[in-house]
Formats: structure tokens, sequence, C-alpha cells
């Protein structure tokens, strides 16, 4: 039997649930980027970074190519760098309404 697809949309969000992934996928916005230059960018241990690259290559976000002994990544399509795009733009959106709450809250003291 399929999976609805209110399912698969569910799973494909909490599979970008955690900070790490989303991490790596914004500094992979700026183009291909070896293992080495993740780990010195995100501060966590080599074999967490190894299981949150593996969750992201498993569910299509990210392909990973081998150049010698370095294993480098990339977004798999320009749809992610818009989906963290459009998540930049609401969470910006959600921010704003709170300032300006918080603005009348302060106003009415």
């Amino acid at each position: 039997m399929p999976v609805p697809l209110y399912q698969a949309k569910a799973e494909f969000f909490r599979m970008l649930g955690h900070p790490v992934r989303i991490r790596v996928l914004e500094l992979l916005q700026a183009g291909p980027t070896p293992v080495r230059d993740l780990l010195a960018d995100i501060d966590i241990e080599p074999s967490n970074l190894s299981q949150q690259l593996a969750q992201l290559r498993r569910s299509g976000l990210v392909t990973a190519t081998r150049e010698g002994s370095t294993v480098v990544y990339a977004l798999a399509g320009a749809d992610v760098a818009e989906l963290l795009r459009t998540a930049r733009r609401i969470l910006t959106e959600m921010i704003q309404d709170q300032g300006v709450l918080l603005a009348e809250l302060r106003a009415a003291d």
C-alpha cells in the first residue's frame, strides 16, 4: 500500500529536523564541499557528521563523489537551496511579527 502524501511530507520534514543536517545543507549552498571542510565548519565528531551525511544522502538531498581519498558532498539540486531560502523568509516573517507584538507589549507597560 503506498504511503499517503501527507505522511511522506511529514517524514521528509522529520528528516530535516536535525540542526547538523540543516547546517550541512546551508554550507553546501556555496558549492561542492569536501568532508574535511564540513568538519572544520561544524563542531561535531567525524562519526556524527558521517551519520548525518548518510541520512542526507539516503534521502536524496545531497550527492557524494570521491576525488582520490576525499569525499565531496553537494546539494542534489537547486530545489534544496530554494527550500532553505524559503524557510529563511518564513522565519524572518515570523520573527518580525514577534517583534511587532513585543513592541506592542512594551508600549502597553
